[in-house]
């Protein structure tokens, strides 16, 4: 049917339709349609390519910008060190803010496009991710039901959120939220343990949900498949093996967590790339991404690093249980044109170098190779690329024990062959844990296979590892935060450094203001003037220096600025009388005594996330102790003097 038209009154033009003529307001209407047409007219004019250009540059000036945005100090790098500094009651400005989660999220979409080129993973933005979003939705929580901002319940969320993050990275959420809790928390208390629990097994489940509508998987299953042999997965005599497995990682570890430390102290000393770093940090991100490029180009040095293969490919042939060298040692497979998906085991066999050239080539360009990409300002993630180097190492040692036991162990006229996917496990477990000093990443490889058959060994081989690289270097991230330079508490580590006997008497700071309520206002308006503090100790009067309370400098510079300027002649104003008029006075909940020890200290300011606390001896304030007190104490303990 034809739509039906008419004509406006006393017009001769073209007709319209009678919903448009009979529409509101239809002479506005029409004034306005007439102005557009007009503007239409003007600007088209000169051409309407020219706009569509302009919009072209327009909007890769945002693409640009949004870019150097992401590569920003405030995104850049893994998140976890800022994210650990956060949850000891640290607060760092604008590190949660929501308008990060877009640069964070641009950045690391670049990242893992790079592939393996670059070799570095997503788990530590992914944990800031997580992070930001849970401080986001507390703040809406407490704009719903209209309550005040509570500290308590903000760290809740923002310890839930560390463990979503690394439980939706590897749908694993036993061991994410242990991790989470190794990594990033000094102390945790028990009534987080269900909400972490129950937020990463939401974020697991529906991380592999997701598999499954995507058509990716047919059913929930583990990410990485294995097939080891469940009746006798391993012979005693091989705990001695994943024992000296962990040795091995634990050394290498400690190898790199020192060269990596040193080579960022290295970029911050050298005048040319601190100066990079500092104003082109794009530059520096292109030149170190071309050298890593041009090493693991596949047709070139790349072809006998596995190159080809992704992250992902690489832990799945790595956890093969068939021996390669056992299965090339009468014939030496051509390397193919294409990855075959079949065998993608091939990619390790190359002719000219064999199974253990290429692992032991892989070993050693990559010790390198990563140490460079952690410095890259770009977000990344720097715990999966160290997942599968430990997994190359046991893969290394798994195929030197084959090829030795090429029959298998003998025990109890049984022989069983040695399972190289095995010790890649362990291996994984063993030099991720020992690089972040975390024990959960025993569990983490239970997680990510299905299998619980090497339970004990691989537990064995991650506590050595963390034996040897806790008693001698500070853990991965431990090594960001000071080389960034983040508050942290160092650990008090050793007992021969004598820290026992160390009082709080030995290394309070002694020069404390105080605010006396008998003190006149003119002399409070001269303390609060001299001095930048937050918050000032309060006391009953000058001669007895007894601790009252706790008056926060924002509350008593507008309380001052509140005070009426005249009073009645005679009247001297005094600090008590600002008080009575309704600033607030915090009480002192907790306190230190001069002879409490160095470690009660230390335990309390990680335990509670404090800052500071007042000293006080039978009641008078004597001094207080802040984190710059007890870094120091603790490096005169490590590192003392010399005398002359």
């Amino acid at each position: 049917m034809e739509e039906l038209v008419g004509l406006h009154e006393g017009s001769s033009g073209k007709p319209v339709t009678l919903q448009e003529l009979w529409g509101p307001c239809p002479r506005a209407r029409r004034s306005i349609r007439g102005a557009l047409e007009w503007v239409k007219e003007r600007l088209f004019r000169v051409g309407e390519d020219w706009y569509f250009l302009m919009a072209h540059g327009v909007l890769m000036a945002l693409i640009s910008y949004a870019m150097n945005v992401a590569i920003r100090s405030v995104v850049r790098g893994s998140g976890i060190p800022e994210v650990k500094t956060i949850l000891s009651g640290v607060i760092l400005e604008d590190y949660l803010d929501i308008k990060n989660f877009g640069a964070k999220v641009a950045g690391l979409s670049c990242t893992l496009a790079t592939g393996s080129t670059i070799f570095l993973g997503k788990l530590g933005p992914f944990v800031h991710l997580s992070v930001i979003t849970a401080a986001y939705l507390g703040h809406v929580r407490t704009k719903i039901i209209g309550e005040s901002e509570n500290k308590t319940k903000k760290m809740e969320m923002l310890v839930a959120g560390a463990a979503v993050g690394v439980a939706t990275v590897f749908a694993a959420p036993f061991s994410g939220v242990l991790f989470s809790i190794e990594v990033m928390s000094s102390h945790f208390s028990v009534w987080d343990y269900w909400r972490g629990f129950f937020a990463a097994t939401c974020g697991a489940f529906m991380f592999r949900l997701l598999a499954v509508f995507n058509s990716e998987q047919e059913t929930i299953t583990s990410i990485y498949k294995t097939s080891f042999r469940v009746d006798i997965p391993f012979d005693l005599p091989e705990i001695f093996f994943f024992v000296a497995l962990g040795a091995i990682c634990g050394v290498l570890s400690c190898g790199y967590n020192f060269c990596q430390r040193s080579f960022l102290f290295f970029l911050k000393a050298n005048g040319f790339t601190s100066k990079l770093l500092a104003t082109s940090k794009p530059l520096y991100a292109a030149l170190a991404a071309l050298v890593l490029a041009s090493i693991t180009y596949p047709p070139g040095v790349g072809r006998f690093m596995a190159s080809r293969l992704s992250m992902e490919q690489h832990l799945e042939t790595l956890f093969d249980n068939n021996s390669w060298a056992l299965m090339t040692k009468n014939s030496s497979p051509s390397w193919p044109a294409e990855p075959d998906p079949q065998n993608l085991w091939l990619e390790w066999c190359h002719p000219q170098l064999t199974v253990f050239g290429t692992l032991v080539f892989f070993l050693v360009m990559k010790f390198w190779m990563l140490i460079l990409a952690t410095t890259i300002p770009i977000p990344a993630g720097y715990f999966l690329p160290i997942f599968i180097y430990g997994a190359v190492i046991g893969r290394l040692l798994g195929e030197a024990l084959s090829v030795a036991f090429p029959e298998g162990i003998m025990v109890g006229g049984e022989v069983n062959p040695i399972m190289p996917g095995a010790y890649a496990l362990a291996g994984a477990a063993a030099f991720s844990g020992a690089v972040t000093h975390s024990i959960s990443t025993a569990l983490l490889v239970f997680e990510l296979t299905g299998q619980m058959v090497h339970a004990l060994p691989v537990l064995m081989a991650v506590l050595v590892a963390n034996a040897i690289s806790q008693s001698c270097q500070p853990s991965f991230y431990d090594g960001t935060i000071i080389v960034k330079k983040l508050p942290y508490l160092p650990w008090i580590r050793g007992r021969k450094i004598g820290s026992y006997p160390v009082t709080v008497d030995h290394f309070m700071n002694c020069t404390l203001t105080t605010l006396a309520k008998d003190m006149p206002l003119e002399e409070v308006i001269r303390v609060v003037i001299s001095t930048d503090v937050t918050q000032y100790p309060l006391v009953e009067t000058a001669e007895s220096q007894t601790l009252v309370g706790i008056v926060k400098r924002n509350h008593l510079v507008q309380a001052l600025q509140m005070e009426p300027a005249s009073r009645a002649p005679g009247q001297q104003p005094c600090l008590q009388d600002i008080l009575a008029g309704g600033c607030p006075i915090q009480p002192v909940t907790l306190q230190l005594s001069p002879e409490t020890s160095l470690h009660e200290t230390h335990n309390l300011f990680e335990l509670l996330n404090l800052q500071l606390l007042f000293v006080t001896s039978r009641g008078r304030a004597v001094g207080s102790v802040t984190w710059v007190e007890l870094k120091k104490a603790i490096s005169t303990l490590t590192n003392p003097t010399t005398p002359k």
